[in-house]
């Protein structure tokens, strides 16, 4: 009995080691594409010929604090105004409904084009408001912008001469970040943002496989959205949705390198983990919804292949938490006497896909930031933060793969764009106690691991023990903290009013 499962523990491990070598090592690809298909002297920045009827649709939720910037952002937008029309699609069940009242009644005083759709019921969630809006818009090309970016005012100049192409559907711009340096947690996603936004998007880009609509911060050609099947709410990610089923269609998409939307990362772990959680499982739904139209067209297997990647990318986080689950019963198999020096000889080899997602992040780094080498520091943080989020995001993939129905559960957005900003004591903050207390017990479960590696002298199994441990100990920090804090906050200014007011009490006396 003890030797079958001595087999199953190693024969679990090695498949999971396999699938994180497949998803690590295309880490190298996407550099190699990157710098292969590199522009001779940059992208040449075209030039607008004619102002078409451009839609800018808002689709917000719940975003009181930023809902005015947004709308102010998108009027400032330097286009025509008899040809741009302004939608704010507010499905708010608060008061940030007032404020997008105020601010469209104020924009379209002054002459703008500008319009609130204001819907009874959150049918279809954010692909259900844009569905809407695109029923009544006048645009032939629709601009969307999430509640959390700020368009940069040459936003239309910089992407519409690229629809000159009659078979572009779509044209994106890559993300920046306003609060980047808020804390370790942004700092820790900004190079994850960075990685996909620098390398993998321009790569898959330049190297003609498909790309994505990061659901914000690009353009669309209307007919492109109506010939592809319109925005369907069937997954959480709409926007992965629809991308695929264009390109599926013979629509060609542009990726912007150079043009930069502002956006707020979130900046308290309940709010990364509601974003993962929607894009992991989005992801899911959208692969098993799309992977099978991928594998009948009549297109290149090097496209499929690169398809399948890009969809399924997040199934590595079941098999790290495999891993972490797995590394203290490993230790102890290869301990124990028996011999398996072949295993772990080969199993060694797997680490090298390691370095090939610290390569495409390295890259990413050194191409936007002349303080590259600064920003390294938090790569430790950022890959142990995603090993510490495994947890949550395992829960969101197995959502999707058994097909269980989740609510678009929104990020919350505190106008977070300097050091002195916070969210504590803000509205929509949302707890992750539960979670976090779980990840408490992975930290400890790992720490346990550290010490039989030390107790044996496995130290080249060393760092990555050190960083399960440290990543599951600093989600499950901040998630009781953030959790907790708003009532401590809460207690404590009590405390200082009560011994403010005695201290007051005795002075006078």
């Amino acid at each position: 009995m003890v030797a079958f499962l001595e087999n199953v523990v190693l024969s679990v491990y090695f498949v999971a080691l396999v699938i994180l070598f497949i998803f690590g090592a295309n880490g190298y690809l996407m550099v190699y594409y990157y710098r292969k298909h590199r522009p001779a002297s940059g992208n040449t920045p075209l030039r607008l010929r004619r102002f078409p009827k451009v839609t800018v649709q808002l689709p917000i939720f719940n975003e009181y604090y930023v809902v005015e910037r947004l709308i102010k952002a998108a009027c400032a937008i330097d286009y025509p105004r008899d040809s741009l029309e302004i939608q704010v699609l507010d499905d708010s069940t608060d008061d940030t409904l007032e404020v997008s009242r105020q601010g469209v009644e104020h924009f379209r005083g002054q002459g703008f084009d500008i319009s609130l759709v204001a819907r009874k019921e959150r049918h279809g969630y954010k692909a259900g408001a844009l569905r809407e809006g695109l029923a009544v818009a006048k645009g032939e090309f629709i601009a969307i912008f999430d509640a959390d970016f700020i368009p940069p005012k040459d936003f239309l100049q910089q992407t519409l001469p690229y629809f000159e192409n009659e078979r572009v559907g779509m044209v994106q711009t890559r993300w920046g970040h306003l609060n980047k340096d808020f804390s370790m947690l942004t700092r820790a996603q900004a190079i994850g943002l960075d990685g996909h936004f620098v390398v993998e998007q321009a790569a898959r880009h330049r190297a003609g496989f498909f790309i994505n609509f990061n659901g914000t911060a690009g353009v669309w050609r209307r007919a492109c959205i109506e010939d592809s099947g319109n925005w369907q709410d069937d997954t959480l990610t709409e926007d992965l949705d629809l991308s695929y089923r264009a390109q599926l269609r013979g629509w060609k998409f542009h990726y912007l390198l150079d043009t930069i939307c502002q956006s707020e990362i979130p900046s308290d772990v309940a709010g990364v983990k509601s974003q993962q959680f929607r894009w992991t499982k989005g992801a899911i739904e959208t692969a098993k919804k799309i992977l099978p139209r991928v594998w009948q067209a009549k297109l290149p297997l090097r496209l499929k292949l690169q398809s399948t990647i890009h969809l399924t990318n997040n199934l590595v986080f079941p098999f790290i938490l495999i891993v972490a689950l797995l590394s203290l019963p490993l230790v102890l198999i290869k301990n124990s006497g028996e011999d398996h020096d072949l295993y772990f000889a080969v199993s060694s080899v797997f680490v090298i896909a390691f370095f090939g997602s610290f390569l495409m992040y390295l890259t990413s780094q050194k191409e936007v930031y002349p303080d590259w080498r600064r920003r390294l520091w938090y790569f430790p943080i950022f890959m142990a933060g995603s090993m510490g989020l495994s947890l949550s995001n395992t829960r969101a993939i197995l959502l999707g793969l058994f097909n269980r129905r989740s609510e678009f559960l929104r990020t919350p957005k505190y106008k977070i764009e300097s050091g002195g900003d916070h969210f504590v004591g803000k509205r929509y903050h949302r707890r992750a106690y539960f979670s976090g207390v779980l990840e408490a017990l992975l930290m400890l479960y790992c720490f346990c691991t550290v010490g039989v590696v030390l107790y044996y002298a496995e130290y080249a199994a060393l760092p990555f023990q050190m960083l399960f441990c440290f990543g599951y100990g600093f989600i499950a920090t901040l998630s009781i903290k953030h959790s907790l804090w708003p009532q401590v906050r809460e207690v404590l200014s009590k405390e200082i009013f009560f011994w403010s007011r005695a201290k007051g009490v005795l002075q006078s006396n």
